[in-house]
């Protein structure tokens, strides 16, 4: 599978598990985002793996549950069940701002090229395009617009002091 990753299309080298998985189920050879569920039941046992482990939160699920590890996790990839959806723009700024991560922010679920200039300035830097859409064509929605007034994650200064 292809996905968005610091603007550009490349394959994914992640495998994303879903709820129902049971830590028996994880291969170890492969790099697994895991459910926040599964992840927190786990974490001790999951620290000893070879390969990378990424947590998955849905809209619901608070990004302070995992406020004390956001260091040791590779990938926090947040859920977006429709495109009406906003909560998790403001979590992907919260770990960027707050908790000053500096992992891959993983945007997944119902993810359309409209979103992806928002997303990107809150701190998302991956993307997983919903199925069906051109992906190439999503990667325009990176440059929608050329110039911003706000400040943001990716540009800390508003525009007039920029000027």
């Amino acid at each position: 599978m292809q996905i968005i990753k610091d603007a550009q299309v490349v394959n994914d080298n992640w495998q994303l598990l879903s709820i129902e998985t049971t830590l028996d189920d994880i291969s170890a050879q492969d790099n697994v985002i895991l459910p926040l569920s599964l992840w927190l039941e786990n974490k001790s046992q999951l620290e000893n793996r070879q390969e990378k482990t990424g947590v998955w939160l849905n809209s619901a699920e608070e990004i302070e549950s995992i406020a004390k590890n956001v260091t040791a996790i590779p990938l926090i990839a947040l859920e977006f069940p429709s495109f009406t959806d906003g909560r998790h723009y403001s979590s992907a700024r919260i770990l960027r701002e707050r908790y000053h991560y500096q992992g891959e922010i993983r945007a997944i679920g119902d993810v359309l090229k409209d979103q992806l200039f928002a997303m990107h300035r809150c701190g998302f830097n991956s993307f997983v395009i919903k199925q069906g859409k051109d992906i190439n064509n999503a990667l325009l929605g990176l440059n929608d617009f050329s110039e911003t007034y706000q400040a943001a994650v990716v540009q800390p200064l508003p525009l007039f002091k920029r000027r």
